[in-house]
């Protein structure tokens, strides 16, 4: 998974990628924590906003994990 997303489809990996680890897991944690971050900070703003209205959509309690960047 990059550090920054260059379009939708990485951000609909991305978001995958969270409803699994949390079917596995009820936490998300260390590395991939710290990647989706860093992704949500240095993507453009259009792609982050993305992750958030598709995580909202699909697993709205991931939420909590992630610091919405002020768009």
């Amino acid at each position: 998974m990059p550090y920054c997303w260059n379009n939708g489809q990485d951000v609909d990996e991305a978001v995958v990628v969270v409803m699994n680890t949390l079917d596995a897991d009820p936490e998300i944690r260390g590395w991939l924590l710290y990647a989706l971050q860093q992704a949500i900070d240095d993507s453009d703003p259009e792609l982050a906003q993305y992750f958030f209205v598709e995580l909202k959509q699909h697993r709205p309690e991931a939420l909590r994990y992630f610091t919405k960047p002020a768009f």
